[in-house]
């Protein structure tokens, strides 16, 4: 590829000018700003000691010596320190001609590193919610683009299934069910039971504003009112196993692991595994107990088990309750060790919010501190929160933006939004539907991963469907224009190879086009690297945005050049296929037509 030869080059112009060796992967190389002739750009300021010499001397040192050694430089300029370098035409035309031939551009070979991702994480006791469309787009499309740079991904699913906010929903279907379900109600599992949590919530209420106003201190009400007492209750049933306790547990999750697989469905996501707290929970006690041999844990007079995290920075950490009940860092602890005995990783990614970095501080020291070498690759990939304009949610108090409900609107928008630009014209009523279907998700996915992760965002769902601008749907209709192209090459039989000596001359929007495609690899690496979507999602765009500037700046069909002809088809082909692929990381379908 052409940047990696002018890296080379480079190297070879640091040993032969100033006797220096400078390794060629060391070298930064930059798209050239748009005020000034060139495609890549070298930064010689940091070579100044070495070259000894003014920064425009350097520059144009180093800039002759590769227009005399390279026959693809054609031209250079310097700008205080900074060497803009111009290909020649005939380059960037071999260029594209390699990556339109080179099947294997799209990915990178396998690498033999294992890579677990563990998203989604819903609590079963109420649906996922647009929180949940984040951390589930993110992983998923984390995964994607891991899998793409050569990783062997195992994708799983941590469900919540236990515990006493799960009771909670069961208390209150136990005492105001009236033996409804899915069927009866209309209602996904997920939706039924959800809407007891909320019931729970409501009457817990009550009960402490009763307490209240009888003279309790608040935070006594709150410990005290009959409702939470009994949830604990069940939960102590549940723990041993009560036969009555255990069935209603059973029936409510499978209400709403069905609700779940639905919303999953349409989502576009799926696991490999999925483990369940229920099965989980336990485990970590084992690993307490070799931790106290190891001296790495401690107990204190009531029988607790701690683990001093200060010299780490960090301070004193539970890792097992005095009545020998778990905690949430026993269950991970082992969860850790039952992950890596599954599926021996490399690397272990946690998909969480950013409320939990703490948590995942304590964990990966408590896991090196007990010696688990698995442990350096044990990483949170931490995000921000999703608000909407209407404010922060609540699940408790039924003021959550349900993710199914949001698909359903954003489907909706789609379908409006395209009817009023007249883009479903001629098309099936089959086919008009599968459109706003993956316009909406589209749409959706695209504006929950453009953001860097670790930034809190806004979710605006009518922005996010616009067709013009920084969206999932611009990027959409790009393709299907580009496809609209190909499919008139090839209904006018237009020959798509091209010799690479006979197309000549290049305007500076097909350089530019050209210079784009060949940054995607460097985009799929660099994703890979810092664990964010919002790269690709960023570089897809960029390229959408470059190509419509080629489309309405120079014309293709009235070209008589055949050679030119075919070449601008094939570019028009790559840039389809690297959009496409693009897309594919991000969890999103694109159309041939609109």
């Amino acid at each position: 590829m052409l940047e990696q030869k002018l890296q080379e080059a480079i190297s070879k112009a640091f040993a032969s000018l100033y006797d220096y060796q400078l390794n060629s992967d060391q070298i930064g190389l930059h798209p050239t700003r748009k005020e000034f002739e060139g495609s890549y750009t070298f930064v010689v300021f940091p070579y100044l000691k070495v070259a000894k010499g003014k920064p425009e001397e350097v520059g144009a040192q180093i800039g002759e010596w590769l227009k005399e050694n390279l026959d693809f430089i054609k031209a250079f300029n310097v700008v205080k320190g900074f060497l803009n370098l111009e290909v020649t035409d005939q380059s960037w035309t071999k260029e594209l001609h390699t990556i339109a031939v080179d099947e294997s551009y799209i990915k990178l070979p396998a690498n033999g590193q294992k890579v677990m991702v563990e998203f989604s994480s819903p609590n079963t006791n109420k649906p996922l919610h647009l929180g949940h469309l984040r951390n589930n787009f993110l992983g998923d499309s984390a995964s994607r683009i891991l899998a793409a740079n050569g990783y062997d991904v195992k994708k799983v699913n941590l469900v919540n299934d236990r515990g006493v906010h799960i009771c909670k929903s069961m208390l209150a279907y136990q005492k105001m069910g009236n033996g409804e379900t899915p069927e009866s109600s209309g209602l996904k599992g997920d939706h039924l039971i959800g809407k007891y949590y909320v019931k729970f919530d409501q009457l817990y209420k009550e009960e402490i504003n009763t307490l209240v106003h009888q003279g309790l201190d608040p935070e006594k009400a709150k410990k005290e009112a009959p409702s939470i007492k009994e949830a604990q209750e069940m939960l102590q049933k549940w723990e041993n196993g009560d036969k009555e306790t255990v069935e209603l547990w059973e029936t409510m999750n499978n209400w709403v692991y069905e609700g779940f697989d639905k919303t999953y469905e349409t989502m576009g996501i799926h696991f490999d595994t999925m483990y369940k707290e229920s099965n989980t929970y336990l485990l970590g006690k084992e690993l307490v107990e070799e931790g106290l041999k190891k001296g790495v844990f401690f107990k204190k007079e009531n029988g607790s088990v701690w683990v001093d995290l200060t010299d780490e920075g960090m301070d004193e950490k539970l890792v097992l309750r005095a009545d020998g009940t778990a905690v949430y860092m026993t269950q991970d602890m082992g969860t850790c060790d039952m992950k890596h005995q599954d599926f021996p990783f490399d690397k272990s990614v946690f998909v969480v919010g950013n409320e939990q970095d703490y948590h995942f501080k304590v964990l990966f020291a408590i896991m090196k501190k007990i010696g688990r070498t698995y442990a350096e690759g044990l990483y949170h990939l931490s995000y921000g929160m999703v608000d909407l304009p209407t404010g922060k949610m609540k699940s408790r108090e039924g003021t959550v933006v349900d993710a199914d409900d949001l698909l359903q609107e954003m489907f909706d928008t789609a379908e409006r939004h395209t009817k009023e630009l007249g883009k479903i014209e001629g098309m099936e009523p089959s086919e008009a539907q599968e459109l706003y279907r993956m316009l909406g998700l589209g749409a959706l996915k695209y504006f929950l991963l453009k953001v860097d992760p670790k930034k809190r965002m806004l979710f605006n769902p009518q922005e996010s469907i616009e067709f013009q601008g920084h969206t999932g749907p611009f990027v959409q209709y790009t393709h299907a224009r580009i496809s609209a192209i190909l499919r008139r090459a090839k209904s006018l039989e237009v020959d798509t190879s091209f010799d690479t000596e006979k197309v000549g001359d290049l305007s500076k929007r097909e350089v530019d086009l050209i210079y784009k495609i060949t940054e995607y690899k460097k985009a799929l690496q660099e994703a890979a690297k810092e664990l964010s979507p919002a790269i690709i999602a960023q570089y897809v765009y960029d390229l959408a945005k470059e190509y419509n500037g080629f489309y309405q700046e120079v014309p293709i069909f009235n070209e008589e050049n055949k050679d030119k002809l075919g070449f601008r088809i094939a570019l028009s082909s790559v840039t389809a296929k690297l959009i496409k692929e693009s897309m594919s990381l991000l969890g999103i379908e694109v159309p041939e037509r609109m």
